[in-house]
């Protein structure tokens, strides 16, 4: 039981690191390398799947994209790598893209709720639902609700604007477990598993599960 626990904290202490904090080499492992892996596929510095694992592929897109830079391609992501990366992934965002994934996201609407799925012809979990609408429009995201929590920049729900993802406590504990994508106007859509792809109001329920948003756009 104690090593659970001490597993569990570390597992804790990692979620909360932003990309940036330390320095990511072959080996690293934990979101802030999802959040690598995220942007260097945004950027076309292709790493395959977002897994969290810093292996082999992901120093040799890093190398790939540090070099590009004009930077020393060593495969090791320091500040200024992370910099650099920063500003070209925000860069690459278009505003043109909100439009897009609300009319994405509003495309699938009714469409079941399937634990895992990810596609509209097997349906959709919250998470699975969200990566194919952004997928869609040519943005990867991890697959997990808790992974997405870890990439873009945080939002303040008084900032909150079209596109944003918006992440919810359903233990109210504060640990990710439901992501939707907020449309404006205090609503958000999602795959819910009591109704499928619906639309919903950010009324006083989800201000109780409410845990933050992040701007990937």
């Amino acid at each position: 039981m104690f090593f659970v626990i001490v597993f569990l904290f570390s597992l804790t202490t990692i979620a909360q690191a932003s990309l940036g904090d330390g320095t990511l080499k072959i080996g690293s492992r934990g979101p802030d390398v999802v959040e690598l892996q995220t942007k260097l596929n945004s950027v076309g510095f292709d790493v395959g799947t977002a897994d969290g694992i810093f292996g082999n592929m992901t120093k040799q897109s890093v190398i790939n994209f540090q070099r590009e830079n004009s930077l020393v391609g060593d495969g090791i992501v320091g500040p200024l790598t992370v910099k650099t990366l920063n500003s070209t992934y925000i860069q690459k965002q278009s505003p043109k893209n909100v439009d897009s994934i609300i009319a994405t996201a509003k495309q699938y609407l009714g469409v079941k709720y399937q634990w895992g799925g990810t596609t509209p012809q097997t349906g959709f979990d919250c998470s699975g639902y969200v990566s194919y609408v952004f997928s869609q429009n040519g943005i990867s995201l991890p697959r997990v609700s808790r992974d997405q929590y870890t990439v873009g920049n945080q939002v303040a729900f008084a900032d909150l604007q079209a596109g944003d993802l918006v992440f919810f406590s359903f233990a109210g504990n504060g640990i990710v477990s439901h992501v939707g994508i907020y449309l404006g106007e205090g609503q958000f859509i999602n795959a819910s598993s009591s109704k499928g792809v619906t639309v919903y109001e950010i009324g006083s329920y989800w201000k109780s599960v409410y845990v933050g948003a992040r701007r990937v756009l």
